[in-house]
């Protein structure tokens, strides 16, 4: 969509280390700079886009859901998305059993996305815990930057993004950084 219609010409790379991990309105501020043209309009094409990818269905990362399963842990969601794309994306992982809507906290219910801190603290409020007792697993710059700023402890699961972020996470001092959602699991278990 960037290049073809805004004639925003960046690869996969340029665009993950721009605005990967940014809910849309953080990403459309950043290509406003870029090209004043983006509206409306481009948002209407990035989200039936979005749409179009979540209605083929979307897979779960390996071992994910033995963390869903574990009822020893208490889960949520804290997206830069809009509240109904993300019930969409929930209901077509077919995850709806974990992730009722009083555990789903989106981009539509703060004033700043990602990297503020404020979709993670709301979450965190609305879940009943203190900010610095939670744990955020995120595959973003932004999104682990979000989880400093709120005085969590941040988990960066680089399976997908290593090639993108692994550098730039390090450099944000995080040290809980895995590749397999099973030293995820352990990590979370090992800190309850």
């Amino acid at each position: 969509i960037l290049s073809k219609k805004f004639k925003i010409n960046w690869d996969m790379d340029t665009i993950m280390k721009n605005i990967g991990g940014m809910g849309d309105k953080e990403a459309g501020d950043i290509l406003k700079k870029i090209n004043s043209n983006i509206d409306d309009n481009f948002w209407k094409d990035v989200y039936l886009s979005d749409i179009q990818k979540i209605n083929n269905g979307l897979v779960l990362t390996d071992y994910i859901e033995n963390i869903f399963k574990n009822s020893n842990i208490t889960q949520c969601i804290g997206t830069g998305g809009i509240f109904n794309k993300t019930k969409q994306k929930i209901k077509s992982a077919n995850i709806e059993k974990y992730f009722p809507d009083e555990r789903v906290f989106t981009i539509d219910m703060v004033n700043y996305g990602k990297p503020e801190p404020d979709i993670f603290l709301l979450a965190a409020e609305k879940m009943g815990y203190k900010p610095q007792d939670c744990i955020v697993i995120e595959d973003s710059v932004t999104g682990l930057t979000a989880a400093i700023k709120a005085n969590m402890i941040p988990v960066a699961f680089v399976k997908y993004s290593k090639k993108y972020f692994l550098e730039d996470i390090k450099k944000l001092g995080i040290k809980n950084i895995f590749e397999d959602m099973r030293d995820v699991e352990k990590f979370i278990l090992d800190n309850l």
